[in-house]
């Protein structure tokens, strides 16, 4: 497996890199390697950048109360890329590592060779080649910066449960991001050894589309990546364009709840043009998913981007129509009547059942979404009196 260590020119002390924008990459060498930047990826790459901010310190930052710290961290982008687009815009190598480098709390976070790294994989030579020039020509020599960055030229579905075994990466917290555009080739084995891992979480996407492309698919890749033919079946009997992507994407949350993650989420990322992109995301903290829905919630509107819950569909609330200008957060009503309708449930579940079910809502989301309720006369409570967290909510 080829390596970027060791290449590359020292710059002078304290200069800046500044990478090139806009026109400058179509005239470069190799720019056929590029593509242009889709408005979804932007939108996904502003969610990483808000994740990352908080994902870093949590992780590298020693334990208040007794200064204990993880001896090795590592981050594994397992479809790397050229680390540049054609308009000059950043690719997720390069914005990972600077995200770390040029953090508020770096000099709290300890960092060292050994003890960081970031590991970016890249299956096809041509743009293996240009991500290791491109991370040399943004950051200089890389075997001299204060953590360890390496390019490698290899297949995530093959190659990435080897290459954490060769950089100590198991035993130890690892994130570890499926960022396919095309067929999700992982095997539910590899992601079923990062859920037993200790403190380590995945990102998985699909792309726009993954879902109408299921008759060009290998049954038995499918069952390598669903955990068997039992688990995939159904989601690939379904016909209807708008149903199939919400049956597919739901199948895999269930293949990572499988596989050991305690907790997932599964969303659509909605730009405000072009096609949407699919994740899910695993963790076994309820500490991840807060963090998770806290970046989706600082980049939710930027740009016109968005986040979608696959569960739900626009369906029309009873006594809706009553309110002006209707509910404020529809979705949201919509997801608690679906709960509601499971049974009564106290405010204080219904919160952690946003948290740990919903694609983007936090627990305090569910006392205003209950008023709503209340107000539209869509739901009742036990008692009578101020909302608690003790209060028992159900649908009249």
């Amino acid at each position: 497996m080829a390596s970027s260590y060791g290449h590359g020119r020292r710059q002078p002390e304290g200069a800046e890199r500044e990478c090139e924008t806009g026109s400058q990459y179509a005239s470069r060498p190799g720019a056929d390697i590029l593509w242009p930047l889709e408005p979804a990826t932007a939108a996904k790459h502003r969610l990483y950048k808000r994740y990352l901010d908080a994902w870093w310190p949590i992780l590298l930052q020693q334990r208040s109360r007794d200064r204990w710290m993880w001896p090795r961290v590592t981050y594994l982008d397992a479809f790397a890329g050229p680390g540049r687009y054609l308009g000059g815009e950043e690719g997720s190598p390069v914005f990972a590592l600077q995200k770390l480098l040029r953090h508020d709390a770096a000099e709290r976070m300890h960092l060292s060779r050994d003890r960081v790294r970031l590991l970016f994989m890249e299956k096809r030579s041509d743009r293996f080649q240009y991500l290791q020039s491109e991370l040399e020509r943004c950051f200089g020599v890389l075997d001299e910066l204060p953590v360890w960055p390496e390019a490698y030229h290899g297949e995530a579905g093959t190659d990435a449960e080897l290459l954490l075994e060769k950089t100590g990466a198991w035993g130890h917290p690892i994130l570890a991001i499926f960022d396919s555009w095309g067929n999700v080739n992982v095997p539910l084995r590899l992601i079923g050894r990062l859920a037993r891992n200790p403190a380590s979480e995945v990102i998985v996407t699909f792309g726009p589309n993954w879902f109408s492309r299921r008759e060009n698919l290998d049954p038995d890749r499918l069952d390598m990546v669903f955990g068997g033919r039992k688990y995939w079946e159904r989601a690939n009997r379904e016909q209807r364009t708008d149903e199939r992507w919400r049956e597919w994407l739901t199948t895999y949350r269930e293949a990572l709840r499988r596989a050991g993650f305690r907790f997932q989420l599964h969303f659509q990322i909605v730009p405000k043009t072009g096609l949407p992109l699919y994740l899910v995301y695993g963790t076994k903290h309820e500490k991840g998913v807060e963090v998770m829905k806290d970046a989706m919630w600082e980049v939710d509107g930027n740009d016109g981007m968005g986040f979608a819950d696959p569960r739900t569909r626009g369906a029309p609330l009873p006594g809706q129509e009553m309110l002006w200008g209707g509910p404020k957060n529809p979705e949201l009503l919509e997801l608690i009547r679906q709960r509601l309708e499971d049974g009564p449930v106290s405010l204080a579940d219904l919160g952690h059942w946003l948290l740990v079910e919903t694609a983007r809502w936090r627990a305090k989301d569910a006392k205003p979404a209950v008023q709503d309720l209340l107000d539209m006369g869509a739901a009742s409570v036990h008692t009578v009196g101020k909302l608690t967290k003790e209060s028992v909510i159900k649908l009249r």
